[in-house]
């Protein structure tokens, strides 16, 4: 298993270790003792399964206080991912950083608390699974429009399909210092 380098702090890029042969492939998507030994958590608290057709953009989506971290693969398909660090006072504030992941090159990317998270389907479709480090909480759920200027995220595909709430989200500056994380002394405060 590889872990790639990211430019920001906690996000980590994995490649797992896959065994091809003419009757396709097998790998271990999770080890709690090997993903833990990388710095994952231990512990997720809960499954989902998103299923979105080319084009579709989920994002970018993050809960606060009751924060998540969120480990994500890909099972059919392919996407373009980004984590923004939303962390006030944080050296990486308002920075991204976009990753690919498809059911092909079998990566695998952790998402930790204090990021807002989204990704956008660069296939016909795609079948997006993750784990979360805590449960869904509709008073926490907070959203950061797509295309905000201040972010300049880079996605592939111009016109995505979004659902309304995130087309109405707003900018990253526009979110309320006490609806976002705050970093302090190199640790996320939540």
């Amino acid at each position: 298993m590889n872990v790639l380098p990211t430019r920001l702090p906690g996000v980590l890029l994995i490649e797992p270790r896959i065994f091809r042969d003419d009757r396709g492939y097998f790998f271990e998507t999770w080890s709690r003792a090997r993903y833990q030994a990388l710095g994952l958590p231990a512990d997720f608290v809960q499954d989902n399964l998103s299923y979105s057709r080319k084009g579709v953009l989920r994002g970018l989506h993050y809960q606060y206080p009751t924060a998540q971290g969120k480990f994500v693969s890909v099972l059919r398909g392919e996407v373009f991912d980004v984590a923004v660090d939303i962390r006030r006072g944080s050296p990486t504030f308002g920075q991204w950083e976009g990753f690919t992941l498809s059911a092909e090159n079998g990566r695998q990317l952790y998402v930790p608390e204090g990021y807002a998270h989204g990704f956008m389907v660069t296939s016909d479709d795609a079948l997006f699974s993750y784990k979360c480090t805590a449960p869904y909480d509709p008073s926490s759920e907070g959203s950061i429009v797509w295309d905000d200027p201040d972010l300049a995220i880079a996605w592939p595909l111009a016109d995505p399909i979004l659902a309304a709430k995130d087309r109405a989200a707003p900018r990253l500056n526009g979110i309320a210092d006490d609806r976002l994380p705050r970093y302090e002394a190199g640790v996320t405060v939540l």
